[in-house]
C-alpha cells in the first residue's frame, strides 16, 4: 500500500529542488556543454516551469482524490526519468554532470513503491543512458544539437565501460535502496501496530481506571500522586489535576500511621472526612509497583468505603439480635398475661366481698393498678416483638406531621417547646398511616422529654437517590441533652431507656415499624447538643 504521505513530502521536495535549481540557472547563468547556451537555457527553463506545476498538479490531485494515488505515484517516477533525461541531453549528453539524478529516481521507487519497482526504474535507467551515449556516439542526436564528437573522442570500448558501470551502480542502488525501504516499511509498520497496541491498552488501562468501583491511586517512590481514579476524587473532593503530585499523606491525612508501610504492602482501615463533612471508614491494601529491572518505582493503592458496609453489617447484627430477643419474649409476655389476668380477676372478685376492710380494699386497688400497668407493658412489647401488618399507602408526609402537631399542641410535655414543620408539601412517603402517625408521635415526645424545658424540635425532610430507589430522608432535630456514643448504640435495644419512669420500648418499636416498611434509622447524638434521629423512608 502506497503512503500518502511520502508521496506529499516527495512531491514537496521536488518542487524545492526545482525551485533552487531555476533560480540558480536564471540568476547565475549556469552554462551548457554542447547545445547552444541560449536554446538549451531556454528549453531547461520550460522544462522546470513544466515540473513545477506538474508538481503543483500532483499535489492537488493528491489532496482532492484518494484513488488515484498509485497511478500519481507512477506519474512521479515516470516524471522524473524523462526530467533527467532531457537535462542530460541538453547538457553534453556523455559529458553532462546530471547522469547521478537517476539514482534519485531508483530510490524515490523503492521508497514509494517496491523492490521490484526499484529494479524496473533501475533498468529504464540503463536503458535510457545507453540510448543516449549510443545514439550520440552515431550521430543520431546531431538534429537535437549534441556533437557526435565527444563520444567518438572517448571511443566505443570507453561507452561501454561507461554504461556497464552505469548499469551496476544502478542495480546496486536498486538493490540497496529496495532492502532499507523494505525494513524501514517492515518498522514503520510495527511500530504503528505497537502504538496501536499501546493506545488500546491505554484505553483499556483509562476505562478500566474510571469506571472500577474503588478509589485507586498511585504514587512515586517520594510518595507524590500520579493516577488518581474518579471514585477517589469523589472520597476526597480533590479533582486530578489537583491531586497530581500532592503527597498522600497530604491528600488522605488518615493514611498518615501508615506511611511505613506504603512500599512494602500492607493494609488497614482509617477513617476519612468526606467532602460534606461526614465520617467515612475507609480501607487500603497497598502494593509496590517495580520496574523493568524488579526496582521499586512507586506502589498502588486500592481503597474501599466500609462506611455503608459496617452500617448495613451492624444493622443486621441488631436485627438478627431484635428478632431473637422479640421472639423468645413474646412467647413469655403471652405466658406471663395469662396467670396476669388471673391474678386481676381473683383480686377482683375479693375485692367485693362485704367483710373487705379499707385496708385491704387500697392494697387490692394498688395490686390491680400494677396489674394493669404490666398489662399495658407487655401489650406494648408485644406489639414490639410482632408488629401488625402494615397497609401502605401514598402518604403527604407533610400533612401527618401538620395533624400530629395540632393533636400534641395541648400536651404539657410540650408546653415550652415549639415544633418547627420543614418538610415539603408535595414529599410523599409510602406507609401505613396510622403507624407513620405512631412513629412521628414516639420520636417528638422523645425528644420534648430529653428537652425537659425551653427548646424546639425541628423536622426536616428531602427525597434523596440510594442506587436505583427513591427515598425520602427525614429528619427530627432536637435541642436536648444529647446522649454518649454508649448510649446510643444501644437507643434500639428493647428496655433501654434513659428516661425516669421510661419502658424502653418507643423508639425499639419505631425502629420496629420502619424497618417492617423497608426503610431504617440513624441517630446521631452527642451530649449537651442535642440528637437527630434521621429515617430514610420509601418515597
Amino acid at each position: 500500500m502506497i503512503d500518502r504521505k511520502r508521496v506529499f513530502w516527495f512531491i514537496l521536495l521536488r518542487l524545492l529542488v526545482v525551485s533552487v535549481f531555476l533560480a540558480t540557472t536564471i540568476f547565475l547563468d549556469v552554462r551548457t556543454y554542447d547545445v547552444g547556451t541560449d536554446i538549451a537555457q531556454k528549453v531547461l527553463i520550460r522544462l522546470m516551469g513544466a515540473t513545477y506545476l506538474f508538481s503543483l498538479g500532483s499535489l492537488v490531485v493528491l489532496y482532492r482524490s484518494r484513488r488515484e494515488i498509485r497511478t500519481l505515484t507512477y506519474a512521479q517516477i515516470v516524471w522524473d526519468l524523462i526530467l533527467v533525461t532531457v537535462m542530460i541531453l541538453i547538457s553534453g549528453g556523455v559529458t553532462s554532470p546530471y547522469a547521478f539524478l537517476y539514482f534519485l529516481s531508483i530510490i524515490s521507487a523503492s521508497t514509494l513503491l517496491a523492490r521490484s519497482q526499484a529494479y524496473y526504474t533501475a533498468s529504464l535507467c540503463v536503458i535510457l543512458y545507453g540510448a543516449i551515449l549510443d545514439f550520440q556516439y552515431y550521430g543520431k542526436l546531431a538534429p537535437l544539437g549534441l556533437s557526435a564528437y565527444p563520444a567518438q573522442q572517448y571511443g566505443a570500448a570507453y561507452l561501454f565501460y561507461l554504461i556497464f558501470l552505469h548499469c551496476a551502480a544502478f542495480f546496486l542502488t536498486a538493490t540497496l535502496a529496495g532492502h532499507l525501504s523494505e525494513r524501514a516499511r517492515r518498522s514503520e509498520s510495527a511500530f504503528q501496530e505497537k502504538a496501536i497496541d499501546y493506545e488500546e491498552l491505554e484505553r483499556l488501562n483509562s476505562c478500566i481506571v474510571s469506571t472500577i468501583d474503588s478509589g485507586l491511586l498511585t504514587i512515586n517512590p517520594d510518595g507524590r500522586i500520579r493516577v488518581f481514579n474518579s471514585y477517589m476524587e469523589r472520597l476526597t473532593g480533590l479533582s486530578q489535576q489537583q491531586a497530581y503530585d500532592r503527597p498522600l499523606c497530604e491528600a488522605i491525612p488518615g493514611l498518615s500511621p501508615f506511611e511505613r508501610r506504603f512500599f512494602d504492602g500492607g493494609q488497614g482501615e482509617f477513617k476519612h472526612q468526606a467532602p460534606d463533612g461526614g465520617q467515612l471508614l475507609l480501607s487500603f491494601k497497598s502494593v509496590p509497583l517495580t520496574g523493568k529491572e524488579d526496582a521499586t518505582v512507586g506502589a498502588i493503592f486500592d481503597i474501599h468505603d466500609l462506611t455503608e458496609m459496617k452500617r448495613l453489617a451492624a444493622e443486621l447484627k441488631r436485627a438478627d439480635r431484635l428478632a431473637a430477643v422479640g421472639e423468645l419474649s413474646a412467647r413469655m409476655a403471652h405466658e406471663i398475661r395469662n396467670p396476669l389476668a388471673a391474678i386481676s380477676g381473683s383480686v377482683q372478685l375479693v375485692a367485693l366481698r362485704p367483710w373487705v376492710d379499707e385496708k385491704d380494699k387500697r392494697l387490692f386497688s394498688i395490686i390491680l393498678r400494677e396489674t394493669d400497668r404490666l398489662d399495658g407493658l407487655l401489650r406494648d412489647f408485644l406489639f414490639y416483638a410482632k408488629p401488625a401488618q402494615p397497609t401502605k399507602i401514598p402518604l403527604k408526609l407533610h400533612r401527618v406531621i401538620a395533624d400530629l402537631c395540632a393533636l400534641l399542641s395541648t400536651d404539657p410535655r410540650l408546653e415550652r417547646v415549639t415544633i418547627e414543620n420543614r418538610v415539603p408539601e408535595d414529599l410523599v412517603v409510602v406507609f401505613d398511616k396510622d403507624q407513620c402517625s405512631q412513629v412521628f408521635w414516639n420520636l417528638v415526645v422523645n425528644s420534648a422529654e430529653a428537652i425537659a424545658g425551653e427548646g424546639s424540635i425541628v423536622i426536616e425532610a428531602c427525597a434523596v437517590r440510594s442506587g436505583d430507589k427513591k427515598e425520602a430522608r427525614i429528619s427530627v432535630r432536637d435541642s436536648g441533652s444529647g446522649m454518649n456514643q454508649a448510649e446510643v448504640r444501644r437507643v434500639f435495644e428493647p428496655f433501654f431507656t434513659t428516661k425516669k419512669g421510661g419502658t424502653g420500648l418507643g423508639l425499639a418499636t419505631v425502629y420496629r415499624i420502619v424497618e417492617t416498611h423497608g426503610g431504617r434509622m440513624v441517630v446521631d447524638s452527642e451530649e449537651g447538643a442535642g440528637t437527630t434521629v434521621t429515617l430514610f423512608l420509601p418515597a
